[in-house]
């Protein structure tokens, strides 16, 4: 896929002075080995500072609106909001990834549907649009597609640890303990996705996938959730 300045600033919603700033939050590591005459930055600084910038947001944004909510709820509100899978998703809706730059071969493994190379590109973004724009126009992007979301996350118990709830209701309907299980994994060592399925006894109930084992294990429970409460 070719960078396209216009169309990635149509999408956000943020028009860029810098041009070099946007294009290196879409730039994956991999792109570097096959461009290195013409590309010298990738977006792993611009995730780092994106990272704060969203963190600090998130949790202004809970604070101010939540006054009578203990800090423990917040923060497992805070984690549901800036997680992998949200950020992913979040990527995934706004259909970022198809200006993801990054070499063939990462391409062709499914680079651009990976969560995690999703939700670093988001918080790329986000680091960019600071550097840009500031941090007022990085809040509001970040407050219109990024927090406007927990009603939702609420609503469906995303911000509850699914393995521990799986775990109690297996324990208290069924008196057994959920194990979990490695299917597959895929990618190369620096990126790795992980498969895990989740089992009472015998019965799969659950899979999910992520760039960790235990990003992986909470996807299972969760869809385990989803399927044993239904």
């Amino acid at each position: 896929m070719v960078f396209n300045r216009e169309e990635v600033e149509k999408i956000i919603g943020v028009t860029f002075e810098s041009e070099d700033l946007i294009k290196t939050a879409c730039t994956h590591r991999s792109y570097l080995n096959e461009h290195r005459s013409t590309v010298k930055q990738h977006n792993e600084r611009l995730e780092f500072l994106g990272d704060a910038v969203l963190e600090l947001v998130v949790t202004d944004f809970l604070y101010t609106q939540y006054p009578t909510k203990p800090e423990g709820e917040l923060t497992s509100w805070r984690a549901a909001l800036v997680k992998t899978e949200s950020l992913a998703e979040l990527a995934e809706e706004l259909d970022i990834g198809r200006f993801l730059l990054m070499s063939r071969g990462e391409a062709k493994s499914g680079g651009r549907t990976r969560m995690a190379l999703l939700a670093n590109m988001v918080e790329a973004i986000i680091g960019a649009i600071y550097i840009d724009r500031g941090y007022d126009v990085a809040a509001k992007f970040i407050s219109t597609k990024i927090n406007s979301k927990l009603e939702r996350i609420l609503e469906a118990g995303l911000h509850i640890d699914a393995k521990s709830h799986f775990q109690e209701i297996a324990q208290e309907k069924q008196g057994v303990t959920p194990h979990y299980e490695v299917v597959s994994e895929s990618g190369p060592d620096h990126d790795k996705i992980f498969e895990v399925a989740v089992y009472l006894d015998k019965k799969m109930w659950g899979k999910g996938k992520g760039n960790s084992k235990q990003t992986a294990q909470q996807s299972a429970a969760q869809n385990a959730l989803k399927k044993y409460i239904a």
